[in-house]
């Protein structure tokens, strides 16, 4: 993610708290674990922040068709949700927004923005479950993931 120019210290503030959302997700993905599991994982970082979850949007299984099966809610009860499989390929993009959760879609039909015109922050990642964690795809050079193997 890049915010062009400097960006107001709440740009970076809500960049930084998408992006620890996302880490928090991918950290409990592995064989066994549930959706759930994920969603609170993520709600556990934003919702202290002040921030809200998009529930419009998700991440999405990959296989033969880019959006597949299971929706990758980025909200949810640890425990609860779809059972994560060794093999199972996925995204996790949590969108994040400093005010409402709601969006709204615009005329071109493509353009999404919150509907009180606040700000909006999404990390994503493309994954593999395996049977301690998960294999990252979309790695960026300068990204440290080590976390993921502790």
């Amino acid at each position: 993610m890049w915010i062009v120019g400097n960006g107001s210290i709440m740009a970076q503030r809500i960049c930084k708290v998408a992006q620890d959302a996302l880490y928090a997700g991918m950290s409990v993905v592995k064989n066994g674990a549930r959706l759930g599991d994920v969603g609170a994982a993520i709600q556990a970082v934003v919702e202290p922040e002040r921030f809200s979850i998009v529930r419009e949007f998700c991440g999405h299984g990959i296989s033969d068709e880019f959006h597949h099966e299971p929706q990758v809610m980025h909200y949810g009860k640890k425990g609860t949700g779809f059972e994560l499989k060794t093999g199972m390929t996925f995204t996790i993009e949590p969108m994040i927004n400093q005010g409402t959760w709601q969006t709204k879609i615009l005329p071109d039909e493509w353009t999404a923005i919150t509907k009180d015109r606040k700000l909006s922050a999404q990390w994503e990642h493309t994954m593999v479950v395996t049977d301690n964690g998960c294999e990252v795809f979309t790695t960026r050079p300068e990204e440290d993931l080590s976390f993921l193997t502790q």
